[in-house]
């Protein structure tokens, strides 16, 4: 088992879960994901529920008659997916993790709905947020710097 933490953009909903050793992250594609999400898609990683540990019980939202999701209200983090009833598992957001550079997605969900066209951007061009002048600027003017 390896704990890890996570939580929403603002800080006000955390979470520690103990997560087995080659844990099931996925690319879910269903429509409600992506509603959910404002996304093509979302990264989530497969948990039991009685191993995640709330520090600032998240809101819910009822997303369908079976199953709800835990968000921040504050700041509008999508935090994960579960069924209402009937399962000792939920979905968490991999982007939600502190650090989420160990999770590889191992399979697709909701393949009806998947964008393949967003599935392969290798050869894309690519800009670093560092070396973005007009979003470096505005950092600088509000004496900050952009989360890294």
């Amino acid at each position: 088992m390896t704990e890890m933490t996570g939580g929403c953009m603002c800080g006000a909903k955390r979470f520690t879960v103990d997560l087995p050793e080659g844990n099931n992250a996925y690319l879910c594609h269903c429509r409600m994901c992506q509603q959910a999400s404002g996304n093509v898609s979302l990264a989530m990683v497969g948990v039991d529920q009685a191993a995640v540990r709330w520090d600032g019980e998240p809101d819910w939202y009822r997303s369908s008659p079976i199953a709800e999701r835990p968000f921040c209200a504050t700041c509008g983090t999508s935090l994960g997916f579960r069924f209402l009833e009937g399962s000792d598992k939920m979905d968490l957001t991999v982007a939600a993790f502190d650090d989420p550079s160990g999770f590889v997605p191992k399979s697709h969900f909701g393949a009806e709905s998947m964008h393949r066209a967003w599935l392969n951007t290798e050869g894309l061009p690519e800009q670093r947020t560092d070396e973005y002048a007009a979003l470096q600027e505005r950092w600088a003017k509000v004496g900050g710097a952009p989360a890294s």
